[in-house]
């Protein structure tokens, strides 16, 4: 396993150098937090406070608004200051409740309190998690109890605990692994465990050394459990690559993972699980790589759920030079920010700050039939047809074309000489699509 080769992929600069050595570092509570009610793919939590409430660190503060859904918790205790609309870092604004910290951090009655999982069956360890806010911290934000809730007769045989982190400049699985590896592989424990597989695989791309070697010595006795070390392309990371890397198994399109018998599952959200389940703990906090050269002092930050991304660069030492663009995530499927109003939410994983030179050379032209697009595209799919049919907003010919297998990776805008919008296109077409078929039901 590990040895294999998924189709295109490309090898842009990494530069993870800024902060991959920087161990993770936990941020002072900020004087005010913007926590977003829809922070899970699916049906978006419905808010269960007011304007005045007091609050205590991991109150519930939104119900889960369905089964795809997950509940949002308060993270510290404080003064429910307001409720409205917020800039949101998926770049729309969308409502969330500003909460002033009280100084106190208190726990929730209940929250934070050491227990055994022993005994506790499939149900109840799904329930926990669910209560308790899980969802996939990669970036999807997929509910974490649904992903470990297949249908009947959809049986797994692998786990895959994904710590490739392919990324450009983001390093906060990189770190996790390294400073808590015990604690994501008692989380994968877990989810083995809830879907009845006895293999558990840690896939980690080779160019983290101190992660695979960490990680190597804590499987060391899990009967089951073991590591590979992954070619270093560009996406590696993404589940369908990840697996048939790994497996030879070709998720069909339109598929899932399950449907090849796999389970994938972040590294961040196996740590985060684990620990809602033996503390009771919901995910009010996670690391967040703050990166880029127009950023001081790169860091990992282990920052509350609500924490502002300009509380974030100030405890990076501020902007340096001429910053000229910031991206929530990557700068391969990252969203660029109009705002640094913008909070940390549960999919947050990375701030990447940008120099005005290193951003200025994307302008946009014509597409020159060059092809590079499709030798990089890692689902075999034509992206330079596809962005011209919706161009000209032909988004039924962008679906004929199989726009929804798209897996926004980013790997055709960045092999584009005319550096066309490509990902902006086709995120732009699959709302559409999605609008067309609600449409003809």
């Amino acid at each position: 396993m590990g040895s294999g080769r998924f189709f295109g992929g490309i090898h842009p600069s990494y530069n993870k150098g800024l902060a991959d050595s920087s161990a993770i570092v936990e941020m002072p509570l900020p004087e005010r937090l913007v926590v977003f009610f829809a922070q899970n793919l699916g049906a978006p939590s419905q808010p269960v406070v007011k304007k005045g409430d007091e609050v205590k660190k991991g109150q519930v503060i939104a119900e889960a608004g369905g089964f795809v859904s997950t509940p949002v918790h308060a993270p510290t205790s404080g003064t429910i200051d307001s409720i409205g609309i917020y800039p949101s870092p998926v770049g729309v604004d969308a409502p969330a409740a500003v909460l002033t910290p009280d100084g106190k951090d208190e726990w929730f009655e209940g929250c934070s309190v050491e227990r055994s999982s022993e005994g506790l069956d499939v149900g109840q360890i799904k329930e926990i998690i669910h209560d308790n806010g899980i969802v996939g911290m990669g970036g999807a934000t997929f509910p974490t109890h649904v992903k470990l809730s297949p249908p009947a007769g959809k049986k797994m045989d692998l786990l895959v605990i994904n710590g490739a982190e392919c990324e450009p400049y983001l390093t906060a699985d990189h770190r996790l692994m390294v400073e808590h590896a015990e604690g994501i592989l008692d989380g994968a424990a877990l989810f083995a465990a809830v879907i009845g597989v006895g293999r558990v695989v840690i896939a980690i791309e080779k160019n983290k050394p101190d992660a695979i070697e960490v990680m190597r010595k804590a499987v060391a006795g899990r009967q089951g459990f073991s590591v590979e070390a992954m070619g270093v392309i560009y996406p590696q990371g993404a589940e369908k690559q990840l697996i048939f890397a790994l497996t030879k198994r070709k998720v069909p399109a339109g598929g899932l993972p399950m449907d090849v018998g796999v389970l994938v599952h972040n590294v961040g959200t196996a740590l985060a699980a684990g620990e809602a389940v033996r503390y009771n703990r919901p995910l009010i906090q996670r690391v967040v790589t703050v990166t880029g050269s127009g950023i001081r002092e790169p860091k990992n930050i282990l920052a509350r759920v609500g924490t502002r991304f300009e509380d974030l660069v100030k405890f990076c030492g501020g902007l340096e030079g001429d910053a000229a663009k910031c991206i929530n995530g990557g700068p391969m499927m990252g969203v660029a920010q109009y705002s640094l109003d913008a909070a940390v939410t549960k999919g947050t994983s990375g701030l990447v700050i940008l120099r005005q030179e290193e951003v200025a050379q994307f302008v946009s032209d014509a597409c020159i039939r060059c092809a590079r697009c499709l030798e990089a595209c890692p689902m075999r799919l034509n992206p330079s047809a596809l962005s011209i049919f919706i161009e000209k907003m032909r988004f039924e010919d962008a679906n004929e074309y199989n726009v929804m297998d798209c897996i926004e990776c980013g790997c055709c805008a960045y092999v584009c000489p005319s550096r066309r919008p490509m990902v902006h296109h086709f995120r732009r077409a699959k709302a559409e699509v999605r609008k067309l078929q609600r449409k003809t039901g």
